[in-house]
């Protein structure tokens, strides 16, 4: 079978977009890459239950813009390898390898952008590795330190965190997302997002990615890892220049720890999105990418 045909998903059509396999931090990380490589460097991080694919219509806007744009799928999903054990998907070792994959284009740091776990991986990397993010691009995440304290003193926050706490259950999670076609997960993001959204033909690309072998148990990990292998940062203030956009019918997480992030930003600016939702990247990609393009073109003016 070619490579093609293993894909979830076909590439952007990108001049010069290619899959690569990288070496990071002891696993191997499928890698979409586009771009002149000697262009400033911009890594794309998807959420949880997605894929590289979240970013696809990113990517092509990106390059044209003048940046290199890596779009890894990260440590547990699709492509990428799946180590055992929750010690492999604490977030300090999901950040440890953002700082690799930068490695492996040769530089010493990058433009970060995440969404969802994404950007709890993108806020961890700025904290406990700085010198590795030149600007920040956060989507409907909040801090880590805000987002503990709210879950600890707000009974909204707590109760729409209930899949956190299911996710910690042994295998039960793994059958209830897998059966019916992965219904649970399907049905989550249509209905937490806009009407037309995710039509089946993206469903179709994520059931494949859902599909490989321990991809689904690996996902969860995350959220197991999150409670039970928590590595603090040393820091709480985030240096590089930071944008945090937020669609603020996100049935997850209440709005108002948006504003609280930024407060923990030396530099930070806050857009949102009041018709959007969790799925803001999806909803308005066009206004998302004008968005970043104008953070991180403020960079390169600077």
């Amino acid at each position: 079978m070619s490579d093609s045909e293993q894909a979830s998903a076909p590439l952007p059509d990108v001049p010069g977009v290619e899959r690569t396999y990288r070496e990071v931090n002891g696993v191997e990380l499928h890698t979409v890459s586009a771009g002149d490589p000697g262009d400033p460097l911009v890594v794309l991080l998807h959420g949880f239950p997605e894929f590289w694919y979240e970013w696809r219509e990113y990517v092509g806007p990106l390059v044209e813009a003048g940046y290199r744009v890596l779009v890894p799928d990260q440590r547990g999903y699709n492509r990428s390898e799946k180590p055992d054990g929750l010690d492999a998907y604490s977030v300090d070792t999901l950040s440890a390898d953002i700082v690799d994959l930068i490695e492996t284009a040769g530089r010493e740091s990058a433009h970060v952008v995440g969404h969802d776990w994404g950007a709890a991986v993108a806020w961890d990397l700025a904290l406990r590795h700085p010198e590795a993010v030149d600007r920040l691009g956060i989507i409907n995440v909040p801090h880590p330190t805000v987002f503990q304290r709210t879950l600890k003193s707000d009974l909204t926050q707590l109760r729409n965190s209930w899949y956190m706490f299911f996710f910690q259950l042994p295998l039960l999670p793994e059958w209830a997302s897998s059966r019916n076609g992965f219904a649970f997960f399907v049905d989550v993001m249509e209905s937490s997002s806009r009407p037309g959204t995710f039509g089946e033909r993206d469903f179709e690309r994520y059931r494949r990615a859902w599909s490989r072998e321990d991809a689904v148990g690996s996902m969860i990990n995350w959220y197991r890892a999150l409670f039970r292998r928590l590595n603090e940062p040393p820091r709480e203030r985030v240096d590089a220049p930071a944008l945090v956009v937020w669609g603020e019918n996100d049935e997850a997480l209440i709005p108002r720890m948006a504003g609280e992030s930024v407060r923990y930003c030396s530099d930070g600016r806050l857009e949102r999105f009041p018709d959007a939702t969790h799925w803001v990247p999806h909803e308005y990609p066009d206004r998302v990418v004008r968005l970043l393009l104008e953070h991180l073109d403020a960079g390169a003016q600077g």
